[in-house]
């Protein structure tokens, strides 16, 4: 136990020399190597980090011209609806104008038609009058009564009649 409190010059000088050939060895094998490593990825992680400082300010940029780009397209949807809100609002005034249009000539057309049927008809009833009456008088005379009395007699009652329609 002796020897373990007192100090052996060889073997300390012997610890000496095996700790700094131990230090030599490791610094050229394993320190130098790892530090080498260590700055290569000190250097590897700060181009990392400007590429992605780079990456953000490009997906902002890329994010602002995204909404630039909706922001347009929204105002651009809303010109489109209301040009074609417009053109809807002017295609039924349209519609309707010809409808409108269309529906005054057929009350025009059906007017005139029931003008034409009505006077036809009015004709028609006063030759059947007409008929009727001259019937009529021949079976209450049935007796020869003189022609020109006879003309006389229906022509009266053919402006009697005709007055009385002109009337109603």
């Amino acid at each position: 136990m002796d020897k373990l409190v007192s100090p052996d010059p060889g073997l300390m000088f012997w610890t000496i020399v095996t700790f700094l050939a131990l230090v030599a060895v490791l610094k050229r094998f394993v320190w130098g190597p790892l530090l080498t490593a260590l700055e290569e990825r000190e250097v590897h992680l700060k181009a990392q980090a400007a590429r992605a400082a780079e990456a953000r300010e490009e997906a902002e940029r890329i994010k602002n011209e995204v909404a630039a780009y909706l922001a347009a397209s929204q105002t651009q949807r809303q010109e489109v609806l209301d040009r074609a809100a417009r053109e809807g609002e002017a295609l039924l005034a349209q519609f309707r104008a010809a409808a409108e249009d269309e529906t005054r000539k057929l009350r025009e057309k059906t007017s005139a038609e029931l003008g034409r049927e009505k006077e036809r008809l009015v004709g028609e009833l006063r030759r059947e009058v007409a008929d009727l009456s001259v019937l009529a008088a021949e079976r209450l005379l049935r007796r020869s009564v003189d022609p020109a009395v006879e003309k006389a007699v229906l022509d009266d009652f053919m402006k009697d009649i005709s007055k009385g329609v002109r009337r109603q």
